[in-house]
C-alpha cells in the first residue's frame, strides 16, 4: 500500500471568526480566506505550512441550509461556549479505499466533497464524532493534481512535528501503522487524548494545541 501522509491540522470552533483571532494569536500570522463546503454547511479560512500541508480553521456556517446529516470533525458536538482548538487531523492518501480497508480502527466510508473548483474523498462517519477523540486521522485523496496549499501564499508557517497524547498510545501507533504513515507524528501515553502541533513562524517556535 502506498504510504499515507500528513495533509492538513484541523481547528475547529462555533464561529469563523474567533477561530481565525485564536490562530492570530497563537501563531502571530492570520488565516486567509478559503471557502464553503455546501455539503455540511461548513466554511473555513487557511494556512500554508509547507507546500503539501496547511492548517484549517473550520466551523458551521451559520446561514447555510442545515446539512441534514452530523456535520463533520464533531462540529455539532461542540460544547456551547467551547474555545477555538487544534481538535484532529487529517491524512493524505492516494489509494483511499486500499488505506481504509487496512486501517487498524474503523474510519468510516469515503464520501466525495468539494468546495469551490477543489473535489475530494474524504472518509467520514455515520454521526460526525471524530476516531479515537480526534487523535486519528480521518483520511484524504485529492481529485486534483495540484495540493491546494501550493495554492497558498508563502506566510513563514512550517510545521514541525505532530505530537498525539493519547491514553492508549499503542492502539494509536498500531492505527498509524496500518497506515503506513510517513509523517513528522510523534505519540506519547497520557491521560487525556491531545493533539499539539509544533509550528516554526516568523516569531520562532510556536505551539497549538488541544484544550
Amino acid at each position: 500500500m502506498p504510504p499515507t501522509l500528513l495533509d492538513h491540522l484541523v481547528v475547529t470552533c462555533h464561529s469563523l471568526d474567533a477561530g481565525a483571532a485564536y490562530v492570530a494569536q497563537v501563531l502571530g500570522v492570520a488565516p486567509l480566506a478559503g471557502g464553503e463546503h455546501p455539503r455540511m454547511a461548513t466554511h473555513n479560512r487557511l494556512l500554508r505550512l509547507g507546500e503539501s500541508c496547511y492548517l484549517e480553521v473550520i466551523a458551521p456556517k451559520p446561514e447555510a441550509p442545515a446539512p441534514g446529516r452530523a456535520r463533520w470533525f464533531g462540529l455539532d458536538a461542540l460544547p456551547p461556549g467551547a474555545p477555538p482548538a487544534l481538535r484532529t487531523w487529517v491524512a493524505r492518501s492516494s489509494t483511499i479505499e486500499q488505506a481504509l480497508a487496512a486501517a487498524s480502527e474503523p474510519l468510516g466510508v469515503a464520501e466525495p466533497m468539494s468546495r469551490g473548483a477543489l473535489n475530494w474523498l474524504i472518509s467520514l462517519g455515520a454521526d460526525g464524532t471524530m476516531v479515537l477523540d480526534g487523535a486519528a486521522p480521518a483520511l484524504i485523496q485529492w481529485q486534483d493534481a495540484e495540493h491546494p496549499a501550493a495554492r497558498m501564499p508563502e506566510l513563514g508557517l512550517a510545521l514541525q512535528q505532530l505530537e498525539i497524547i493519547h491514553p492508549e498510545p499503542d492502539r494509536l501507533s498500531r492505527l498509524l501503522s496500518s497506515l503506513a504513515l510517513q509523517a513528522p507524528v510523534r505519540v506519547r501515553a497520557g491521560d487525556t487524548p491531545r493533539l499539539v502541533a509544533h509550528i516554526r513562524t516568523p516569531q520562532g517556535l510556536r505551539l497549538l494545541s488541544s484544550p
